[in-house]
């Protein structure tokens, strides 16, 4: 009997004792190779040793000292770390670390409102976000996603946040429209919105560059981030960055947000920050954020008594130098461009896979019952829960989800395998996912 509360109470786990590399081991000593890092978490895979070392020196040394009174060494390193590969436009930021990137969406939230307040402009509060978007499981950062089955339960909690459509290219873009146009069609979206609330009530707009779960890797079209870089600095706004899932090298670049040529205001970021090795998040503020407050109040206004634990930001210090110092982001791009490759070859004539999407070592493919129409499979066949049910049997692991078509409807499967990822992996991924898609498909 179990007493801890598990995601499911009507089955037994697997006892996980250990790792080697992309692979968890249970206790009966079965081996799961990784393909997505959990939730696109654990990028270094599950026995480095470099990290587990960095982790064990600073637990000798100091594990907390309240922040209130104290820095420490580690957080101090990770954040000039962070702030010298920000984006362009960052500038002399600063960074908060926190336990999650749910935490780190609050706190980016509270800390957009802190700005304005601190420049005088009290009358922006509004957010405005995109669907489907996912950003958190705490009320605000649920409140801010655009995921209508994640929200449903707890609607009568949440507050009021106005959503506009993510750049859905499979979906939205019209026959005959060039990329161009389609970005700017999408941007538009906010300029609208932003009209529609009143531009002096609008705190912030919220996106992730390329949204993760809820609409399975979707990168933006060419263009688009720097139309809404443009709208933001029109109108007043934020603009928040969500790299929780997406961040820290995933898409083949350190911060996502780079590759479209620009930097947000405020960027959270989680997962691949610390690769699992410890629970942490983090928030970058450009320059223009904290020179606001400090010819202001001087003070943050939202702390948390766990943020910039020594050990946590010691294991992230080492996780991000791992990456630089062995060029893993190369590694990205280059099996990243194999898995493309493999999935193309493997489903891109495929007849219930519609679409094939990503960047770096983030993809996905897309489910339909009919290429043609695009219609999605009815939620009751639970394609992509059960595809990762016949992948697990064969020891893989996917990331399943479902509700891309319009929040309710539509089965897609995410990868994101580890940077130390082998090309062998990478051909053994797409096999047993061909394998599960396929035995999954005759259920």
């Amino acid at each position: 009997m179990s007493y801890t509360l598990h995601r499911t109470l009507t089955c037994d786990l697997p006892t996980i004792v250990g790792g080697d590399g992309s692979y968890l081991i249970d206790s009966t000593g079965k081996r799961y190779l990784d393909a997505c890092g959990g939730a696109a978490v654990s990028c270094l895979g599950h026995s480095h040793q470099g990290v587990r070392d960095a982790i064990k020196s600073q637990v000798d040394k100091l594990a907390f000292a309240h922040t209130g009174l104290f820095t420490n060494e580690p957080s101090e390193a990770l954040s000039e770390f962070l702030i010298k590969r920000a984006p362009t436009g960052t500038g002399e930021g600063r960074v908060m670390y926190l336990g999650s990137g749910s935490e780190a969406m609050e706190a980016a939230l509270k800390l957009a409102r802190q700005y304005h307040l601190e420049r005088g402009d009290s009358g922006r509060s509004k957010i405005i976000a995109r669907k489907p978007s996912y950003h958190g499981n705490t009320l605000g950062a649920l409140a801010t996603g655009g995921h209508a089955d994640r929200r449903t339960p707890f609607a009568p909690l949440l507050m009021d946040v106005s959503h506009i459509d993510a750049a859905y290219a499979y979906r939205l873009q019209k026959s005959g429209e060039t990329e161009g146009a389609f970005a700017l069609r999408m941007a538009n979206l906010l300029e609208q919105c932003i009209l529609d609330l009143g531009a002096e009530t609008v705190m912030a707009f919220v996106a992730e560059p390329v949204v993760g779960a809820s609409l399975g890797t979707q990168p933006a079209p060419k263009g688009y981030f720097k139309r809404i870089r443009e709208i933001c600095d029109q109108y007043g706004v934020l603009l928040i960055a969500d790299e929780v899932m997406c961040g820290m090298g995933r898409t083949g670049s350190l911060f996502a947000m780079a590759q479209e040529g620009i930097a947000a205001d405020l960027t959270t970021t989680a997962k691949g920050l610390g690769a699992g090795y410890q629970p942490i998040a983090a928030i970058i503020a450009a320059e223009k954020v904290i020179k606001a407050i400090e010819a202001g109040s001087g003070k943050l206004w939202n702390g948390h008594t766990y943020m910039s634990h020594a050990i946590a930001t010691a294991g992230a210090l080492a996780v991000q130098n791992v990456i630089e110092d062995e060029n893993l982001l190369s590694n990205v791009r280059e099996r990243g461009a194999q898995l493309l490759e493999r999935l193309h070859q493997t489903f891109g004539h495929h007849k219930n896979v519609g679409d094939i999407r990503g960047r770096g070592l983030f993809w996905t493919i897309e489910l339909v019952a009919d290429r043609d129409t695009k219609a999605p499979f009815p939620i009751e066949r639970s394609l992509a829960p059960r595809i990762q049910q016949e992948a697990f049997a064969r020891s893989i692991m996917v990331y399943p989800s479902q509700g891309c078509a319009d929040g309710t409807l539509g089965d897609h499967v995410l990868l994101a395998p580890t940077y130390m990822s082998t090309p062998k992996e990478i051909d053994v991924i797409v096999d047993k996912l061909a394998e599960a898609v396929t035995a999954a498909l005759e259920v």
